[in-house]
């Protein structure tokens, strides 16, 4: 089961922005996922040249050339501000190991969440170890996935049916609940069309306008991705 946060963390979290520490081919999916949605994302490597290649294909990024072991240097470049913090290295294991510390627990850090990238079972022992809240292995979530994720925390699934349309799950938001699909009139408000809805168990294929939704209810939606990314977040 996937672990969501509680919304309003979620939001502070959100409006203090992101930062990925680490941008190889993982750090760099991170980067241009939560960028496409519109998030606030600071980008650091120790890598002059892994940072100039990022700058080449997201010319609009903060990125900068920071040794994320070294606490003042993280501080100064401002990723001890952001709220969430993605660690995208891989190796050395020692550097992975003290950033995600250095991120939560650094005096006067604003972090509130670290996700840390894992090659090992052991490395992500030592990760949940020095504080990282969530852990992630590559070959099992891709960067592309986990920026959805972090920028669409109510996100259950997506499908792709093109370069622009897509069917997305998602867990009802809170301002939907108790209200009719007839009140909420996604069509005509959001641009989108309502496939079934209800228990995640126990959907309603093409409900009915009077059809109500209630807490733990999932929506399906199909439309475009930019009216999708419009819809209530939480």
């Amino acid at each position: 089961m996937r672990e969501w946060w509680h919304w309003s963390r979620q939001l502070e979290t959100e409006e203090l922005g992101f930062a990925v520490v680490g941008v190889g081919r993982f750090g760099t999916a991170v980067c241009r996922e939560l960028l496409q949605n519109g998030a606030d994302v600071l980008a650091v490597d120790f890598s002059e040249r892994a940072i100039e290649e990022l700058r080449q294909q997201e010319p609009s990024i903060e990125a900068r050339v920071v040794d994320c072991t070294d606490e003042d240097a993280m501080r100064e470049a401002g990723v001890l501000e952001m709220g969430t913090v993605v660690v995208g290295i891989s190796e050395p294991l020692e550097a992975s190991i003290t950033t995600t510390l250095l991120a939560k627990d650094s005096e006067g850090s604003r972090v509130r969440q670290v996700i840390a990238r894992a090659t090992s079972d052991l490395h992500e022992k030592m990760l949940k170890r020095v504080g990282a809240d969530r852990v992630v292995f590559p070959s099992r979530m891709q960067g592309e996935r986990l920026g959805l994720e972090l920028i669409r925390p109510n996100l259950i699934e997506r499908l792709e049916l093109d370069d622009q349309t897509c069917i997305d799950e998602i867990k009802v938001p809170d301002d939907f609940v108790g209200c009719s699909l007839r009140d909420l009139n996604l069509r005509k408000n959001y641009l989108v069309n309502v496939l079934a809805a209800g228990p995640a168990k126990r959907l309603t294929v093409n409900p009915p306008a009077t059809f109500v939704l209630e807490n733990e209810h999932v929506l399906v939606v199909m439309g475009l991705l930019d009216d999708l990314q419009k819809l209530p977040k939480t």
